[in-house]
């Protein structure tokens, strides 16, 4: 596989491990009950930022090493994936 093509695959499995990671935790300026003038009463209180963003890594790197581990030792072989990602047969 080139490598273009695992920068791209792993781009794309952190993006959205990102987004399932984002919303862990966060308490609002309105639950929190310290909300600052001039913002959204839901805004988050605390970010944690840097902390999802290294979780995120993980669990991406996780993911992906699991994937490129089936497809190494082809426990995922192309013929397959190509099987299953046809459109659906109209009768």
């Amino acid at each position: 596989m080139a490598i273009t093509t695992v920068i791209a695959i792993y781009f794309i499995i952190w993006w959205v491990v990102l987004f399932a990671v984002l919303p862990w935790g966060v308490t609002s300026q309105h639950e929190s009950g310290d909300v600052t003038p001039g913002t959204d009463p839901g805004a988050p209180s605390v970010h944690r930022i840097w902390i999802k963003l290294l979780i995120t890594t993980l669990i991406a790197s996780a993911v992906f090493g699991a994937l490129a581990v089936a497809y190494e030792f082809d426990l995922l072989p192309f013929d397959y994936l190509e099987v299953i990602s046809r459109p659906p047969r109209s009768y």
